[in-house]
């Protein structure tokens, strides 16, 4: 089965609740696109199946042990005739570490304009995250060798990569394309799911870059604050998906960034925005 799907998959135990447990993957925390993901599996399990998801916007309010299951508590705030209203929030040991609200829309037709997918080359001209690792890793110290053997269930290609122990400041801006490294069914709320997984992935590093630090850096501290996104049109997350993201402030120890997502056809299919906390302590 579909890694992501494993992750995405939640167990019932009574009307509006939800359980989910966290891979095995090393990390000291859980990431934060996987709790959005599960969050969202759960508010759709209570909507009815002519309504998507249209947006949702989460605050991340403590970081998640990988070591214990999460509940899921859902809010059925509004059943509309054309919009449906839900609010989960993630609890671990008693305590909310996530909440998430989502409002789900019947399909309509109406006005449509789009900005243009940007210029980018094509996804099979780039190594993918894990080749880059290993080729990076080539002049780490070896207490960070583990850390490029390490897989995940994403497909990501960044167009313009730094090395992550060492890179150098750049602009405010980065593309990347990504798909589930997977194929999925066919169910497109399980591929908006999946999208709310994959979207949190490269985001924040995004207010980084002009500064050339790096989430590997021992003296950083980083955390998504809070996390939102806007579905446009249908697409697939199991096809190249292009992610172009730009990071317009930092200050107050905090990064904003936004995100604009394409399919290969050039239709622009998500928005996403995240602030997220940048320390840089001595």
């Amino acid at each position: 089965m579909n890694e992501i799907i494993k992750i995405l998959d939640l167990e019932e135990i009574e009307l509006n609740h939800y359980r989910a447990t966290s891979p095995n993957d090393g990390w000291q925390r859980i990431y934060g696109g996987q709790v959005i993901g599960q969050a969202l599996v759960a508010a759709s399990r209570t909507v009815p199946a002519d309504r998507q998801v249209h947006s949702l916007h989460g605050y991340f309010l403590r970081a998640g042990d990988t070591e214990i299951p999460i509940l899921y508590k859902v809010d059925r705030i509004r059943d509309g005739k054309s919009f449906t209203t839900r609010r989960v929030v993630a609890v671990q040991r008693g305590h909310a570490i996530f909440t998430l609200s989502i409002s789900f829309q019947i399909e309509e037709s109406g006005l449509s304009h789009q900005f243009p997918m940007p210029e980018a080359p094509r996804p099979e001209s780039l190594l993918d995250e894990r080749e880059l690792r290993l080729e990076q890793a080539a002049h780490w110290a070896p207490e960070y060798q583990a850390h490029a053997e390490t897989t995940i269930a994403i497909d990501l290609r960044p167009v313009a990569p730094q090395d992550m122990l060492d890179p150098k400041p750049a602009e405010p801006r980065q593309q990347c394309w990504m798909r589930s490294a997977d194929a999925l069914p066919d169910d497109p709320r399980i591929h908006q799911c999946v999208l709310a997984y994959l979207s949190d992935w490269s985001l924040l590093d995004t207010a980084t870059r002009p500064h050339g630090i790096s989430f590997m850096q021992p003296n950083l501290q980083s955390a998504s604050l809070d996390h939102a996104m806007w579905f446009h049109r249908r697409f697939r997350a199991d096809e190249w998906l292009l992610y172009e993201q730009d990071s317009p402030n930092a200050s107050g120890a905090r990064g904003f960034n936004r995100g604009l997502i394409y399919n290969q056809a050039g239709l622009l299919v998500a928005s996403t925005t995240q602030e997220g906390l940048i320390r840089v302590h001595p």
